[in-house]
């Protein structure tokens, strides 16, 4: 099989490529910085941006949050199934 991404630099505006399983932590950040965030259940999520500003929002179930991710916080996350998108 051929893999279209092989040779492709890799850019922001996407596609991600992989999803890594987010458990809430209040004290680690990601594994990598993630370029968006897919939610299966919905609700509140406590974040940390890319820029370092702390946020939270509220999401419907099946979301993509399209904002760069570095922290994930257990404290004010009630939203489940929260996956990393990112580039490898």
């Amino acid at each position: 099989m051929t893999n279209p991404f092989e040779n492709r630099t890799s850019s922001l505006s996407g596609p991600a490529t992989d999803i890594l399983p987010v458990t809430p932590n209040d004290s680690s950040d990601l594994s990598e910085v993630a370029i968006a965030l897919y939610v299966e259940t919905g609700g509140t999520l406590s974040l940390v941006t890319a820029r370092g500003a702390s946020r939270t929002v509220t999401v419907a179930d099946r979301s993509i949050l399209p904002v760069g991710v570095r922290k994930v916080n257990a404290a004010g996350t009630s939203a489940t199934g929260i996956h990393a998108m990112v580039i490898a």
